[in-house]
């Protein structure tokens, strides 16, 4: 059985100033992993995130704890298909993860899209006179979210729209994440 950390991977912050009170994995993003590794993911109507914030928590959880499924299935739809969830467990393994910094969440863009700006921070080697030495860095990243209906059940999710998945959409077609909208004046202009 795999035992998890106390602090949930998300919670931590090495940038921030003051300790508060970190949530537990079990708090914080443990409800939404469980729910989706038994299958309950299109049945748990009250286990998905409902920001697009938590959605992002969720994600960076996911990677520290090598989760490739999860971060495959929490991508839009559209865009699943085309991921090497090898690759994906390979560097989320090989990554020591050190934290999560939420810098921006603008929760509303138009009507169905949000965005997070983020630090996820690890460590890395950098080669010194004395040898090497162990620093934190920081991958930035502005991300883009989509809220997406499932026209069977009305159900209504965040997705990660993942700006690195080449993928053939021309302008004019209707948008990937379902709006019914054109592609570009819905996500496209976020891809």
């Amino acid at each position: 059985m795999q035992s998890y950390p106390d602090t949930c991977p998300c919670q931590i912050n090495p940038t921030a100033e003051t300790a508060s009170s970190a949530l537990s994995y079990q708090d914080c993003c443990q409800p939404y992993h469980d729910a989706f590794y038994n299958d309950e993911v299109d049945k748990a109507d009250g286990i998905k995130a409902e920001t697009a914030e938590r959605l992002m928590r969720t994600r960076y959880s996911a990677f520290a704890l090598v989760k490739p499924e999860y971060i495959v299935k929490t991508t839009v739809p559209a865009q699943q298909a085309l991921f090497d969830v090898a690759a994906i467990e390979s560097w989320a393994k090989e990554t020591d993860w050190a934290g999560l910094e939420i810098v921006e969440h603008t929760p509303k863009l138009g009507k169905r899209h949000a965005q997070v700006e983020f630090k996820a921070y690890f460590k890395g080697s950098e080669k010194t006179t004395s040898g090497l030495a162990v620093e934190v860095q920081a991958h930035h990243e502005l991300s883009t979210f989509v809220k997406v209906k499932n026209k069977a059940n009305n159900d209504v999710r965040w997705y990660f729209l993942d700006p690195t998945v080449a993928m053939t959409v021309s302008q004019k077609q209707p948008c990937f994440c379902g709006s019914g909208e054109k592609f570009k004046r819905c996500c496209g202009s976020y891809i």
